[in-house]
């Protein structure tokens, strides 16, 4: 028998009463009744309501002490039973009580609090943090998450293999972290930012589909959905494998995930909308659309063209319709004007339809009473009807229109939290033009296969390629990207050099990959959904750091343990190291 418990604390009930039961955890409340102690004591699984008769073996115990109680069960009268516990029908006698880890009794924050304090306090305790019920319930999901998506992908058939840690610096994507090493003066290892060459290596290796849940290292800044410095994903690769063959597979884990972990939330079937990044971009400002949100963004350029309104010529105009807006309080408006001030706009015009049809606004009287029907039957207008106005620069207008599209949907209730939308963006343009040299350049993978491959390279004007490359987005948060991969060496060398690079570039660049690419590589493609971002979906947090045993705070530092630190100068020496 276990000397420190018999039981946890979530288990008893009234099937234990008379039984002697030994119990072990943190005193999570103190109640003094006068002869009388009440402890609610907790574990890792839940809270017990402990008697104690007598103040001796109280002596000196506090509040998150550990301790290991013994004594008889017995039943609550009904006028005490606690229906918000498992075990609040019964409790726990103390006949004897045993310290097993004294705590300091001035606590920097309350435990049942602590998600409610800075959160520099609660990531330099973190193990404190942690105690939080609702926090500790995030990691044990967020464990259970993880193992369920890994038995999904072995029953799709997919084997789990790890790639190094330890790797070459990469040329692409965020700034990598350095790892200087001993042996090798002057070199050094990069923490991978993903997995990508290795597991393109291990499809040229002949593995037919590999998945692992990958740690990912950029020395990137915070945001309220990515952590500094280190995250998870599920990695996967597929060879002989379409871009369709990726989207059945992720809408196979994604939708089996989220209708298991949200019990009574709608989860959008598959197949997922999938929707072509220009259309994304028109219609709803970003290419990482929330579709619970049902406005749309019309492009009403065209229609604006022989319009003589100073503020809309010769540029782009976008239109958003929402209904039954018209008869908003002014306040309503005024605060849409803020927001678009605030967001780098000049102003928000807009249109309200009134009774009998009649549209009233600063704009209206630039319309002709034609142009003011046409208006009405293009986009379809009813009365208490309100279109808002988005006109700018074009790099610019479609972005406003999307903030602004997001801002009036929570303003005005248009979002259903009870579910989970899913869509593929697809189609993203393989090259972009650089706004500071004009020269082309990749906007995405540069390892994705073009549409169209050697001949779509070697005819069309590179703005209009389009790539095999994806994201997956739920409820407006991008979960993950992918694409088919570039697995001809042939086809390579002409995506890397209308991007500007010689073949001696990805020789030196991209050694390994390259080169296994000549000795017989199959098509492949694959994609990785970030595991942190699908926690904190499915807890419905706002912050990824609710969802990450020991976080890194927004700076990029490990309050509790110190990180990053100083070394000393024995250590810089042996790995060739000195401080400028």
């Amino acid at each position: 028998m276990n000397r420190y418990r018999t039981q946890n604390c979530n288990e008893l009930s009234k099937s234990h009463v008379g039984q002697e039961v030994r119990l072990a955890g943190w005193v999570d409340a103190i109640r003094d009744h006068g002869g009388v102690i009440f402890i609610d004591l907790r574990d890792h699984f839940g809270i017990t309501q402990v008697v104690v008769n007598d103040d001796e073996l109280m002596k000196g115990v506090g509040k998150e002490w550990v301790i290991s109680v013994a004594g008889p069960v017995r039943e609550r009268d009904q006028d005490n039973v606690n229906r918000k516990l498992d075990t609040g029908e019964v409790e726990l006698r103390a006949d004897t009580l045993e310290i097993l880890g004294p705590s300091l009794n001035q606590l920097p924050f309350e435990i049942s609090e602590s998600t409610a304090t800075r959160e520099e306090l609660r990531l330099k305790y973190r193990f404190l943090d942690l105690r939080n019920p609702k926090l500790h319930q995030n990691i044990v999901i967020r464990s259970e998450i993880t193992h369920f998506i890994r038995e999904k992908m072995r029953e799709l058939g997919f084997l789990e293999i790890q790639t190094p840690i330890l790797t070459s610096s990469s040329p692409e994507g965020a700034r990598d972290y350095l790892v200087p090493s001993r042996k090798h003066h002057g070199m050094f290892y990069a923490l991978p930012q993903a997995p990508q060459q290795f597991k393109q290596l291990l499809m040229v290796a002949g593995f037919d589909k590999y998945f692992q849940i990958a740690p990912c290292f950029r020395d990137e800044d915070a945001r309220a959905d990515r952590s500094p410095g280190e995250f998870y994903q599920l990695d996967f690769e597929m060879s002989f494998a379409t871009q369709e063959d990726v989207f059945q597979v992720a809408e196979t884990v994604l939708f089996d995930t989220f209708k298991n972990f949200s019990p009574g939330r709608a989860v959008s079937p598959a197949p997922f909308r999938r929707i072509p990044f220009a259309e994304s971009m028109r219609k709803y400002g970003t290419d990482k659309p929330d579709l619970r949100n049902p406005l749309i963004i019309e492009d009403l350029t065209a229609f604006f063209a022989d319009v003589d309104f100073a503020p809309f010529r010769n540029k782009p105009v976008r239109g958003i319709v929402a209904h039954d807006c018209a008869g908003s309080p002014k306040s309503f408006f005024e605060k849409m004007l803020s927001f678009a001030t605030d967001i780098g706009m000049k102003g928000l015009g807009y249109i309200s339809v009134l009774a009998g049809m009649e549209l009233k606004g600063p704009i209206v009287k630039f319309l002709s009473d034609t142009k003011q029907k046409e208006l009405i039957e293009k986009l379809a207008l009813t009365e208490n009807d309100t279109l808002f106005f988005i006109s700018d620069v074009p790099k610019l207008v479609n972005v406003f229109a999307g903030q602004i599209r997001s801002e009036l949907g929570k303003r005005l209730g248009l979002i259903d939290d009870s579910s989970y939308e899913f869509c593929f963006i697809t189609d993203f343009p393989m090259y972009g033009i650089n706004e500071e040299t004009g020269a082309v350049e990749f906007t995405h993978n540069p390892f994705s296969m073009p549409q169209g491959e050697m001949e779509a390279l070697q005819t069309m004007n590179p703005l209009d390629i389009l790539a095999y490359q994806y994201d997956i987005v739920c409820n407006g948060v991008e979960l993950s990207s992918g694409a088919v991969r570039n697995h001809r060496p042939d086809v390579m060398l002409k995506a890397f050099e209308i991007a500007g690079y010689a073949k001696k570039d990805i020789e030196n660049k991209f050694p390994a990959l390259f080169q296994a690419f000549h000795y017989g590589a199959p098509p492949h493609a694959g994609m990785a959904p970030g595991l942190d971002r699908i926690v904190m979906l499915l807890t419905e947090q706002e912050s990824i750091r609710e969802v990450v045993a020991f976080p890194l705070n927004g700076n990029a530092q490990d309050l509790m343990m110190g990180a990053p630190g100083t070394v000393s100068e024995h250590q810089l020496r042996e790995v060739h190291i000195k401080i400028r």
